[in-house]
């Protein structure tokens, strides 16, 4: 259960990463205790390592990649300062999100802008 001063989530989340370089990757799921994500739509908890695990993910249609199972809600916490719709007073509301290295950073990919038309209305 992730608790946020007016906002709680109980239910199972998938926190999918292709940066296989990165010490919390364990066969695409992501398993840092926090994640986040910054206002550029960048993880910052992304750690570098030394591993060289193969990216399989790209060849999806010949053969499935051997990912690891989701994660429970209770164990993952993820922060966001973008401007997106599933930002939720800095908690990320999504069911889950995906991280993919974009110009060799991670990007993610879950971000949809919030153009909060609402405050436009008169």
């Amino acid at each position: 259960m992730i608790k946020n001063k007016n906002f709680v989530k109980n239910y199972f989340m998938d926190l999918r990463c292709r940066k296989t370089e990165c010490l919390y990757n364990n066969k695409y799921t992501c398993t840092a205790k926090s994640v986040k994500i910054n206002n550029k739509i960048i993880c910052s908890s992304y750690v570098k390592t030394n591993k060289q695990e193969p990216d399989t993910s790209r060849f999806i249609f010949d053969r499935a990649p051997d990912y690891a199972p989701q994660r429970d809600s209770k164990t993952a916490n993820i922060c966001c300062e973008a401007n997106c719709l599933f930002n939720q007073n800095k908690c990320c509301e999504a069911n889950g999100i995906t991280v993919n290295p974009i110009s060799n950073k991670p990007y993610c990919i879950t971000f949809l802008k919030n153009d909060d038309k609402k405050s436009k209305i008169k």
